[in-house]
């Protein structure tokens, strides 16, 4: 899968080039059916992603709902990491608000 999938594509209206919109991601809100892990030193949102969702591009929506601003560190153990399960209505989020761009 591409990481890109969900990001769109413009053209610059100087160059002519395609390029990627901005990608702005939603607000995640608690939900009842939310889990909360101690990952495993060294796992990355990618693999938890993968994991949880059977898809390692949702990567962002782990870090949005944590506050990781990046995400190419590892996990450590002591961090109690928040899994958003709601996933029809973070996608559905996701996509109300980059269609407006």
């Amino acid at each position: 899968m591409s990481r890109y999938r969900f990001t769109g594509i413009k053209t610059d209206k100087n160059t002519g080039n395609r390029v990627f919109k901005a990608t702005l991601y939603p607000a995640i809100r608690f939900s009842d059916g939310d889990k909360f892990i101690f990952p495993i030193d060294g796992a990355r949102l990618e693999t938890l992603a993968y994991k949880y969702y059977k898809d390692s591009t949702l990567w962002w929506i782990i870090a949005t709902a944590n506050g990781i601003r990046d995400g190419s560190y590892g996990l450590k153990p002591a961090e109690k990491i928040r899994i958003p399960m709601n996933l029809p209505e973070i996608l559905s989020d996701f996509r109300k608000i980059n269609e407006a761009l």
